[in-house]
């Protein structure tokens, strides 16, 4: 990650419910997502990662925007933008999607939210699904409403996220199962809250309704944490990176399509509905992929970071790849990294070289395959 000394603060880009908050607090850098500030950390990465895997943290992330599909075909243009078989999905669920193009490629990975059988979210990573939808809905002559709906996430994730949720929502918030979400009341401020995260520890999802309340609401979940130590942090790099979280725009983009990124298992070919890129995600399975996001543990330390970022990755002198995300992990003492390859060398223990180009010049580390995730999840 690098970060400019200096930001300018821009009417364009939007700002969440809780940026005077992220301010107040402290936050040093941001960065922009789905045309907002995203708070990129606060005391540093570092500090803030120990601070999510050894405690709680409140994270602004406001930048989740939601597409709301709601009308009677709602449920029928939900499974058209995406390949994962949804007719089994509950009111109360969540479903992590893939939304594929006619190529196959990769426009979103959202967390689907069923609110009612004609309602749904989607909660988006970085990209104008909106439109898209939008788009889709109006060529297909969908009878629905898409649009974007007052609506912004918190996240409340560690170890201690389910003490600090019981003293807000009450011993009713443990009986949440994982990827399932309910409608709590918190000081008259109506939420949904969901046990998801990006974090890879345990972790839930808190969906204000009403961007009025944005800095009331930041203000009683840190009330309620501070007996147990809470910091305000944002989506670590590093414990995404450690759990095998893909990030959309940086791990893979509309140039890659779900088997590439190992997550097959989010397209249902056999299922009787009809989705975008079904005829050509039937033939990358048949045929296989010619890439494939591995993991990547890298010799060298702390310093190997250093350009490391978007590195090319070698096979016995041979181009192979590019690095596709990579952190110093401060739990594992390593240099770790996604990186997407040649198939043909992708198994675990694959050793591959790593070419940086930094302020020294270039440099080239030693590196192996690894097996993500490099650290288990703690979602339980």
């Amino acid at each position: 990650m690098s970060v400019v000394s200096n930001i300018v603060l821009s009417s364009r880009v939007r700002r969440s419910p809780y940026f005077a908050a992220t301010q107040r607090y402290g936050c040093k850098a941001y960065s922009v997502y789905n045309h907002m500030y995203l708070p990129l950390y606060y005391e540093s990465p570092e500090a803030d990662y120990w601070h999510l895997v050894n405690g709680v943290t409140l994270w602004d992330v406001a930048v989740e925007r939601q597409v709301e599909i709601a009308g009677p075909d709602a449920a029928r243009l939900v499974q058209f933008l995406s390949p994962r078989d949804l007719s089994s999905c509950a009111v109360g669920q969540c479903k992590y999607v893939m939304m594929t193009d006619a190529r196959g490629g990769i426009v979103n990975d959202p967390v689907l939210l069923k609110l009612a059988e004609d309602r749904f979210w989607l909660s988006l990573a970085d990209s104008d699904v909106l439109l898209w939808a939008k788009g889709i809905a109006l060529a297909g002559g969908y009878d629905v409403e898409v649009f974007e709906p007052d609506v912004s996430p918190l996240q409340l994730q560690g170890p201690l996220a389910a003490t600090v949720g019981e003293a807000l929502f009450g011993a009713a918030l443990n009986d949440l199962k994982y990827f399932r979400f309910a409608e709590f009341d918190l000081d008259g401020m109506p939420l949904i809250v969901s046990r998801t995260g990006w974090s890879g520890e345990r972790g839930y999802e808190i969906y204000l309704q009403n961007a009025a309340d944005g800095d009331r609401l930041w203000e009683v979940i840190m009330e309620a944490g501070r007996p147990h130590g809470i910091a305000p942090a944002t989506p670590s790099a590093i414990r995404r990176i450690e759990g095998g979280l893909l990030s959309y725009g940086a791990d893979m983009t509309l140039e890659n399509n779900p088997y590439e990124m190992n997550l097959g298992r989010l397209v249902d070919l056999e299922q009787e509905a009809d989705f975008i890129g079904k005829a050509a995600l039937a033939r990358i399975e048949r045929d296989g992929v010619r890439r494939r996001l591995v993991g990547l543990s890298v010799e060298g330390g702390r310093e190997a970071m250093a350009g490391i970022e978007r590195a090319e990755v070698s096979y016995d002198g041979q181009a192979i790849g590019r690095v596709t995300s990579a952190v110093y992990s401060p739990g594992l003492e390593q240099t770790i990294a996604l990186a997407l390859v040649a198939a043909e060398h992708s198994d675990e223990g694959t050793a591959l070289t790593v070419r940086a180009e930094g302020q020294a010049g270039e440099s080239v580390r030693d590196a192996s395959v690894s097996p993500l995730p490099f650290v288990s999840k703690k979602t339980v």
